[in-house]
């Protein structure tokens, strides 16, 4: 708890007043509901859900934080906490595409007259990749994929998958069924002939993400699949997102805290809405270099980038407020290294090297509501 308090007094408190209710254990598990389809999402009747929120939380700016949903104890607690007890959205992006991708979403934009992005995407392995059909054996029951990682698969596995399968009958005993579909699903591992199975390629994943063919490509392979399995699921983000196009006919100022390859700007794109500028975060020069190059063949509006968070200070948040005359929308999903399940070496949740980022994404956004109250 004193922790708490430390780490909002060090990072700027509460833009106005209000400070985060500490009532309550600070481990206490936030629970994930199932199915896991947020507040709404199209196609799924459930009751509608109304929130309230109070008139200092409410936008502009917009804010939009996004992380893993599955991490560990406290963690989503904490981050409601320092997010101005705003309640999170969990949805698993399997409801919306062909693959799983389980996070949560704390957000002030209306959820109400949402839209989804068209044409949907297909939900189901064989409607994204028919040819898969043809080799794909009747004891493989899968129809969506897990969630992308980012990495893939070694070549040592899927040639024991094959040599495991060769040596048995057909179809194979259950013990290598469960074997083998047990890897298959760990790796989302497809079938691309006769005993052979083989990771996604990158434009798979580019396509199941909702990104355009060729988005990561001039990357090396290995980069390319780290920064398709750290980004965003463009139509899960684009349908919470689609809010904005009414509010802001004339375009949007946006600040973009670690952008990666630029999830949230593909996902503003593709509902029509107009970046006037885009101050963007982001340190790894990989996903700078996508991003930018995107941007340069789409964008028509002004690209400022910034390399760290660390370095975004109060003074230049100031000055970028009154150039800009404020941000309309502050997104972002802070790193999640040391929060999801499958990292077992440094799982330190909150406390992490990497995950400790998550509070300069509170710093930076309190900072953005301070400057803009002031004008």
């Amino acid at each position: 708890m004193e922790e708490s308090k430390k780490k909002r007094n060090r990072y700027g408190g509460r833009a106005q007043g209000n400070q985060p209710s500490l009532d309550g254990s600070h481990d206490e598990p936030m629970p994930l509901p199932n199915p896991m389809i947020g507040f709404n999402l199209p196609g799924y009747l459930q009751p509608s859900v109304t929130r309230i929120l109070p008139k200092q939380d409410t936008g502009p700016p917009f804010f939009y934080y996004e992380n893993v949903a599955q991490a560990p104890k406290g963690v989503w607690a904490t981050i409601s906490r320092f997010l101005y007890d705003i309640q999170p959205e969990f949805v698993d992006s399997k409801h919306l595409c062909a693959t799983a991708r389980k996070r949560g979403y704390i957000h002030n934009l209306p959820i109400e007259n949402r839209s989804p992005l068209l044409p949907m995407p297909p939900k189901t392995i064989f409607e994204a990749f028919p040819h898969y059909k043809k080799w794909w054996p009747s004891w493989d029951l899968r129809t969506q994929l897990n969630c992308l990682r980012t990495n893939i698969a070694s070549a040592k596995l899927t040639e024991r998958i094959g040599r495991a399968l060769a040596s048995s009958d057909s179809p194979p005993a259950r013990s290598v069924q469960k074997y083998v579909m047990n890897e298959c699903r760990k790796g989302n591992l497809v079938w691309i002939g006769k005993n052979k199975v083989a990771p996604l390629e990158p434009e798979e994943m580019e396509y199941l993400l909702g990104f355009p063919k060729d988005h990561t490509r001039g990357l090396g392979i290995t980069e390319r699949y780290k920064s398709l399995g750290n980004t965003f699921q463009v139509d899960t983000v684009a349908y919470h997102l689609s809010v904005l196009k009414v509010m802001f006919p004339n375009g949007v100022n946006v600040l973009s805290l670690f952008t990666g390859i630029g999830g949230g700007e593909v996902a503003l794109h593709r509902l029509g809405i107009h970046m006037k500028a885009v101050v963007s975060v982001e340190i790894g020069k990989a996903n700078k270099r996508i991003f930018r190059g995107w941007w340069d063949q789409t964008q028509t509006g002004t690209l400022i980038e910034i390399d760290d968070v660390k370095s975004l200070t109060d003074d230049t948040i100031v000055s970028f407020v009154s150039r800009f005359g404020g941000f309309d929308l502050v997104i972002g999903g802070s790193p999640c290294n040391n929060l999801a399940g499958c990292n077992r070496y440094n799982h330190d949740g909150l406390e992490g090297e990497q995950s400790a980022l998550f509070y300069h994404y509170f710093r930076i956004l309190n900072a953005v509501k301070s400057a803009m109250a002031r004008i």
